[in-house]
């Protein structure tokens, strides 16, 4: 069986750290690893209008800040087939034939689908697209054959819709040969890091909650955005003991920090643990730790600005490269979806007489 990998993100705005740790960290080690025969990520327009029907230009600019915050990253475009959801119309043919499979009592009881209608603001007035949400999504996993799913913590309620629509489909039609393969979700290891807190300490790290470090900040945001972060509300003398647990700045340290960074940056300590053990006992304040973690954060960001700063000298070529990824993924997704409707009876093609 060939090893498929797909993933994707809305682009409602750049990516933030928390997509790195939740995803993005996996993606790039899945794509050097080199153990696939196909690499999809997909930038999911069509799913950000499920609650941006009213700005389309945002969503439509959108498309290249994230194609470029992939590159920047660290996915190479030519390993890796980055495409718009809405050029490949195929999807939304299986979108449509898979909501028949699912009832509209189960989208209600997706959990991410319930904390996010509550998030939006949508209980009286819940766009049909934006439930049927986990439906499109299975589309996208499923139409591609994906083996292996590299995604957030979030977002295992969505995937879980997928294989029921995998079981489901197979049930109702019961295929002479497999169409779909049911597909594996990976997440972080850490839990922690599934879900990166934001700055604020109350909420994931969310575009729409304005709490996040991007990509794409220059080191003076990453500066006056680190100083602001949450830490502990009853540490407030330098001599007081620190908790660590709940502690924004710390849990950033855990993601991001390495050993070598003591050695240049805080060199009175060894590693993570003494500086932790330090902050418990008293004795270190939050503005120390702040500049550290400016310092870690900006080592990390380096690489990353530098990709970016000649991905926006090639503008138009990572524009063809979308339409050409796009046009590419719209023909292995048809070859999927006529198997998927001989199956279902519904390829009347086959009626011709040979």
């Amino acid at each position: 069986m060939k090893n498929i990998i797909l993933t994707g993100d809305r682009p409602t705005g750049n990516l933030h750290l928390g997509h790195y740790i939740g995803s993005l960290q996996k993606r790039i080690e899945l794509q050097n690893e080199g153990n696939y025969d196909k690499y999809y990520i997909m930038i999911a327009d069509t799913q950000a209008l499920t609650d941006n029907a009213d700005r389309v230009d945002k969503v439509k600019n959108n498309i290249i800040q994230v194609a470029i915050d992939y590159i920047s990253a660290g996915i190479d475009p030519t390993k890796v087939n980055i495409f718009i959801q809405s050029m490949v119309s195929e999807l939304h043919e299986f979108t449509g034939y898979f909501m028949n499979l699912v009832t509209l009592s189960r989208l209600q009881r997706n959990p991410t689908i319930k904390e996010e209608i509550k998030q939006r603001g949508f209980e009286t007035s819940l766009p049909i697209g934006f439930i049927n949400y986990p439906v499109s999504q299975a589309s996208d996993i499923l139409a591609f054959g994906t083996t292996i799913a590299p995604v957030g913590g979030d977002q295992l309620p969505m995937f879980e819709q997928a294989r029921e629509i995998y079981h489901s489909f197979n049930n109702t039609y019961q295929p002479k040969e497999e169409v779909f393969v049911l597909p594996k979700a990976i997440v972080s290891e850490n839990k922690a890091f599934q879900r990166l807190p934001g700055l604020d300490g109350k909420l994931k790290m969310s575009k729409s909650a304005g709490n996040s470090i991007y990509l794409c900040d220059d080191s003076e945001t990453v500066k006056e955005k680190v100083m602001k972060a949450y830490t502990d509300a009853n540490h407030i003398k330098v001599t007081d003991p620190g908790q660590i647990e709940g502690n924004v700045v710390f849990t950033y340290l855990d993601a991001f920090c390495k050993e070598h960074h003591f050695a240049e940056f805080l060199p009175e300590y060894k590693n993570l643990q003494e500086l932790k053990d330090h902050y418990t006992r008293g004795g270190l304040g939050d503005v120390k730790v702040k500049k550290f973690l400016i310092n870690v954060l900006e080592d990390f960001l380096k690489p990353i600005r530098e990709r970016r700063a000649k991905c926006l000298e090639h503008i138009d070529d990572i524009y063809n490269m979308l339409f050409e990824n796009s046009r590419l993924a719209s023909l292995d997704a048809k070859a999927r979806l006529e198997k998927m409707k001989d199956a279902m009876g519904i390829n009347y093609k086959n009626l011709l007489s040979k």
